[in-house]
Protein backbone atom coordinates (compact mmCIF):
# COMPACT_ATOMS: atom_id res chain seq x y z
CA UNK A 1 0.00 0.00 0.00
CA UNK A 2 1.36 3.39 -0.99
CA UNK A 3 0.03 6.64 0.41
CA UNK A 4 0.50 9.98 -1.30
CA UNK A 5 0.17 13.21 0.65
CA UNK A 6 -0.16 16.53 -1.15
CA UNK A 7 -1.37 20.08 -0.69
CA UNK A 8 1.44 21.55 1.36
CA UNK A 9 3.02 24.88 0.65
CA UNK A 10 3.98 28.28 2.00
CA UNK A 11 1.26 30.32 3.69
CA UNK A 12 1.14 33.36 5.94
CA UNK A 13 0.10 33.06 9.55
CA UNK A 14 -3.66 33.05 9.82
CA UNK A 15 -4.05 31.44 6.42
CA UNK A 16 -5.39 28.05 5.39
CA UNK A 17 -4.25 24.96 3.56
CA UNK A 18 -5.96 21.71 2.67
CA UNK A 19 -3.90 18.55 2.62
CA UNK A 20 -4.97 15.42 0.75
CA UNK A 21 -3.97 11.80 1.15
CA UNK A 22 -4.73 9.12 -1.41
CA UNK A 23 -3.95 5.43 -1.41
CA UNK A 24 -2.94 3.02 -4.13
CA UNK A 25 -5.07 0.25 -2.67
CA UNK A 26 -8.78 -0.29 -2.11
CA UNK A 27 -8.14 -1.39 1.48
CA UNK A 28 -7.63 2.26 2.36
CA UNK A 29 -11.38 2.61 2.67
CA UNK A 30 -11.55 -0.03 5.43
CA UNK A 31 -8.91 1.54 7.64
CA UNK A 32 -8.54 4.49 9.91
CA UNK A 33 -6.21 7.19 8.60
CA UNK A 34 -4.14 9.59 10.60
CA UNK A 35 -2.11 12.71 10.04
CA UNK A 36 1.19 13.31 11.80
CA UNK A 37 3.75 16.08 11.50
CA UNK A 38 7.44 16.42 12.06
CA UNK A 39 9.26 19.69 12.54
CA UNK A 40 13.04 19.90 12.06
CA UNK A 41 14.89 18.30 14.94
CA UNK A 42 11.69 17.06 16.57
CA UNK A 43 9.80 13.81 16.78
CA UNK A 44 6.87 12.93 14.56
CA UNK A 45 3.77 14.06 16.43
CA UNK A 46 0.14 13.07 16.11
CA UNK A 47 -2.20 15.62 14.54
CA UNK A 48 -5.54 13.96 13.81
CA UNK A 49 -7.18 10.65 12.98
CA UNK A 50 -10.41 9.52 11.40
CA UNK A 51 -12.14 6.14 11.54
CA UNK A 52 -12.81 3.98 8.51
CA UNK A 53 -16.27 5.45 7.89
CA UNK A 54 -15.58 8.97 9.09
CA UNK A 55 -17.78 8.49 12.11
CA UNK A 56 -15.09 9.13 14.67
CA UNK A 57 -12.36 11.76 14.72
CA UNK A 58 -9.75 12.74 17.26
CA UNK A 59 -7.37 15.69 17.36
CA UNK A 60 -4.24 16.74 19.13
CA UNK A 61 -4.89 19.59 21.55
CA UNK A 62 -2.56 21.85 19.58
CA UNK A 63 -4.81 21.78 16.50
CA UNK A 64 -8.25 21.27 17.99
CA UNK A 65 -10.69 23.87 16.70
CA UNK A 66 -8.40 24.87 13.83
CA UNK A 67 -7.92 21.64 11.85
CA UNK A 68 -10.60 19.34 10.47
CA UNK A 69 -10.03 15.81 9.19
CA UNK A 70 -12.48 14.28 6.74
CA UNK A 71 -12.64 11.56 4.14
CA UNK A 72 -14.51 10.38 1.13
CA UNK A 73 -14.34 7.11 -0.75
CA UNK A 74 -10.78 7.50 -2.00
CA UNK A 75 -9.10 10.28 -0.04
CA UNK A 76 -8.55 11.72 3.38
CA UNK A 77 -8.26 15.46 3.89
CA UNK A 78 -6.86 17.77 6.52
CA UNK A 79 -8.31 21.27 6.40
CA UNK A 80 -5.99 23.58 8.29
CA UNK A 81 -7.23 27.02 9.25
CA UNK A 82 -5.78 29.81 11.36
CA UNK A 83 -2.31 28.48 10.72
CA UNK A 84 0.48 29.45 13.08
CA UNK A 85 4.25 29.39 12.68
CA UNK A 86 4.30 26.46 15.11
CA UNK A 87 2.39 24.43 12.50
CA UNK A 88 5.41 24.47 10.20
CA UNK A 89 6.43 20.85 9.60
CA UNK A 90 6.38 17.98 7.16
CA UNK A 91 2.93 16.41 7.32
CA UNK A 92 2.50 12.67 6.86
CA UNK A 93 -0.61 10.59 6.38
CA UNK A 94 -0.71 7.01 7.56
CA UNK A 95 -3.08 4.08 7.23
CA UNK A 96 -4.20 2.46 10.44
CA UNK A 97 -3.90 -1.22 11.27
CA UNK A 98 -7.65 -1.43 11.71
CA UNK A 99 -10.86 0.50 11.32
CA UNK A 100 -10.09 2.71 14.31
CA UNK A 101 -6.78 4.14 15.39
CA UNK A 102 -5.48 6.51 18.02
CA UNK A 103 -2.60 8.90 18.49
CA UNK A 104 0.12 6.28 18.77
CA UNK A 105 2.38 5.84 15.74
CA UNK A 106 2.29 2.09 16.37
CA UNK A 107 -1.41 2.15 15.43
CA UNK A 108 -0.41 2.84 11.81
CA UNK A 109 1.24 0.56 9.33
CA UNK A 110 1.64 2.40 6.02
CA UNK A 111 3.03 5.90 5.70
CA UNK A 112 3.11 8.44 2.92
CA UNK A 113 6.16 10.43 1.92
CA UNK A 114 5.09 13.69 3.55
CA UNK A 115 4.26 17.18 2.32
CA UNK A 116 5.93 20.34 3.57
CA UNK A 117 3.85 23.03 5.26
CA UNK A 118 5.59 26.31 6.00
CA UNK A 119 3.80 29.10 7.85
CA UNK A 120 5.46 32.49 7.78
CA UNK A 121 4.85 34.93 10.61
Amino acid sequence: VQLQASGGGLVQAGGSLRLSCVSSKRTFSNNAVGWFRQAPGKERDFVATISWNGGATYYADAVKGRFTISRDRNSVYLQMNSLESEDTAVYFCASGRSSYAGANRADYVYWGQGTQVTVSS
